[in-house]
């Protein structure tokens, strides 16, 4: 098993506070499609980063297992992980967010997603597949649905890429063909969306369309046994310059996915840029760097160990701090409203991660002791 590194804990801290700003500064109506509006609409790219950081992850022991003439990763046991992981922490907050919602509902919230159907539809990750499933407090969880479906094809994925395009030898040349192919799958889908007339507007959020930050975190994975060295300041300076040059008009209005496919091309090549940039030195540059050190500082390692489960409650808490301040939708100061919100959060996320590691390091210990008996 590769060693761990903490930085790479640590840049989760800073996609989901990303998250969270965006969040708070759409709730209080300040996307504007100016170029400051649109500025705050792309710390989105939260989401990217998560993304990349799965992808990089998750097919490195598929790589591991190439460039060392290792058996590929065991399937089940990688599907047992990815459950255990992420469903106890998620099913918990939709159940909190209905149960909430039973006798306190927010002002101005959303009628979508309610009954049975719609807890139904939360519960399976399915609320994305057809219009008025996304539930208030759980609007951010279209993301967790794409991301679950790259969980699903990811062994398929490396099996063809490991085992029939490179034959089980280290070839990081056909894997990199091979990932930059799957690359194409986002921009092919999103200018195949926006020019059809018909199609079901929530195929925007759906996982064909940010397939390609999972397929650039492959990438990274393979490019981490090429690259001995990764300078944090000039790479980080190439994000904020992406970034900046996002929130101009060739990547569209500030929302997820624009209306032009053209835009929504070109925003989702620049998040790449961004992620990758900002993940690059993390993974391949000098840990004595000063990117690395603060993203491994202790702070943000440890907001970074609860960024999923702060990811899981922050909508909610933000809808109810929302009206707490007495702000109605669409109104409001976006730097108190996010203030409030990740103050307010990370106890909850603390609380809900204490509540979940039982499961998650039960389920190590059994890896372990199988591990034992079968050696």
């Amino acid at each position: 098993m590769a060693a761990r590194i903490p930085s790479l804990t640590g840049i989760r801290a800073v996609a989901a506070l990303a998250v969270c700003l965006t969040h708070a500064a759409y709730w209080t109506g300040h996307y504007t499609d100016d170029y400051l509006g649109r500025l705050l609409s792309r710390f989105e790219v939260g989401v990217a980063i998560f993304f990349v950081l799965s992808g990089y992850l998750l097919f490195g022991p598929w790589v591991r297992a190439l460039a060392e003439d290792r058996a590929v990763p065991s399937t089940g046991r990688y599907f047992w992980h990815r459950a255990r992981r992420i469903l106890p922490a998620y099913w918990i907050t939709v159940i909190a967010v209905y149960l909430l919602f039973g006798f306190y509902t927010p002002p101005d919230a959303s009628p979508t997603g309610q009954g049975w159907s719609g807890f139904l539809r939360n519960m399976t990750l399915t609320q994305v597949y057809g219009v008025g499933h996304l539930h208030s407090g759980l609007t951010q969880m279209w993301s967790l649905a794409a991301e679950v479906v790259f969980y699903l094809v990811l062994p398929l994925l490396g099996y063809l890429l490991v085992v029939v395009v490179c034959r089980r030898r280290w070839r990081p040349d056909l894997l990199l063909v091979g990932i930059g192919a799957l690359l194409l799958i986002s921009p092919i889908w999103t200018i195949a969306i926006a020019g059809s007339a018909g199609v079901n507007p929530t195929a925007r959020l759906w996982a064909p369309a940010f397939f390609g930050w999972f397929a650039a975190g492959m990438g990274l994975a393979v490019c981490a046994r090429l690259i001995r060295s990764w300078p944090a300041t000039a790479s980080v300076t190439v994000a904020v310059a992406a970034f900046l040059l996002s929130a101009t008009a060739i990547a569209g209005e500030p929302t997820i996915t624009p209306l032009s496919g053209s835009a929504a091309v070109v925003k989702h090549a620049l998040y790449v840029i961004i992620a990758i940039a900002l993940i690059g030195p993390l993974a391949m540059g000098d840990q004595s760097d000063w990117w690395a050190r603060l993203c491994g500082s202790r702070p943000m390692v440890w907001l970074g160990e609860i960024s999923y489960e702060f990811f899981l409650v922050h909508v909610v808490v933000l809808e109810i701090v929302m009206d707490l301040l007495g702000y109605r939708v669409f109104a409001g100061s976006a730097p108190i409203a996010f203030a409030a919100t990740t103050a307010a959060s990370i106890p909850i996320a603390w609380l809900l991660h204490r509540l979940t590691v039982p499961v998650i390091a039960r389920g190590r210990r059994f890896d372990a002791d199988s591990a034992r008996t079968m050696g």
